[in-house]
């Protein structure tokens, strides 16, 4: 007689991306993208996604966002110009100068279309490049957006400024304090850390960045944005400013993760990609 072997389950099959590496052109030299794809396939399902960092960081803040936005759709996170592994501009750039560089991606990529995701400075990035490439940018994900007045821009501007290599490294305490927003828990000094080795890595023209971001004419640029607009807010420095976009953006949407604050991207990672799935997939 024979014996009835039992039936063994498959092994469940890891569907979490891949984060790969490449370099693209753009005006400004090599760009450098962080991307995910689908572990079986899938990329035409949906819209590439597009992710810009906020300064004075890298994409590698969107390491776990990548592997569960990933595992749908195409992802690419540029090092925006002069962060990370990317090429600096000559001199000092506008928050349009990033669009353009970033629209030079989208140009040699021939995207029929794709969502952009910006965080901070980044969304006033991912809001002009929608004004540059509006056939292609189709809905937009702003997770924070730096709409200051005029003391949270004196404020700003204080903590961004230049401050000059000491001997001793006591420059280096100032940049901490710089990197540790208020209202920073000790939950938080893991992202802290990651955040301010970033920083250091961007070497001294770090502040171009939200130099560029103080300088952008929100009020005039933000009404011309006729794409769809998610506006996720997280308790961070950006909670109230982020709701003065909120008048002047025709289809904005808003979802607030109060319970997670400036580190969202890897302290929630899921619940950005939930919320921002509910969003683009429509």
């Amino acid at each position: 007689m024979k014996s009835k072997r039992k039936k063994t389950a498959a092994p469940a099959v890891d569907t979490t991306p891949r984060i790969r590496r490449a370099y693209f052109e753009c005006r400004f030299g090599q760009l450098h993208v962080a991307t995910a794809f689908p572990v079986g396939g899938g990329f035409d399902d949906h819209p590439t996604l597009v992710c810009l960092h906020r300064c004075p960081l890298s994409s590698r803040v969107f390491r776990p966002f990548m592997e569960e936005m990933g595992r749908d759709r195409s992802v690419y996170a540029p090092d925006l110009p002069g962060c990370g592994e990317s090429d600096a501009p000559p001199s000092k750039p506008a928050i349009e100068d990033y669009a353009a560089a970033l629209a030079d991606f989208l140009d040699q990529m021939h995207f029929r279309q794709a969502d952009v995701l910006g965080h901070h400075t980044g969304s006033l990035i991912a809001a002009d490049l929608a004004l540059l490439r509006p056939q292609v940018v189709r809905r937009l994900v702003l997770v924070g957006l730096p709409v200051l007045n005029a003391e949270e821009r004196a404020t700003w501007a204080r903590s961004m400024a230049p401050f000059p290599a000491a001997a001793d490294g006591s420059h280096l305490a100032v940049d901490w304090q710089r990197s540790v927003f208020p209202g920073s828990s000790p939950a938080d000094l893991g992202t802290n850390v990651e955040d301010f080795s970033i920083r250091l890595h961007n070497g001294p023209n770090v502040w171009w960045m939200p130099n560029a971001a103080l300088g952008y004419l929100a009020a005039e640029r933000l009404p011309l944005v006729t794409q769809p607009a998610l506006l996720i807010r997280a308790r961070d420095h950006l909670w109230e400013a982020s709701l003065r976009a909120k008048p002047w953006m025709r289809q904005l949407k808003l979802v607030d993760l109060p319970e997670h604050g400036d580190g969202v991207f890897r302290s929630a990672p899921r619940e950005i990609a939930a919320a921002a799935r509910s969003f683009l997939d429509r």
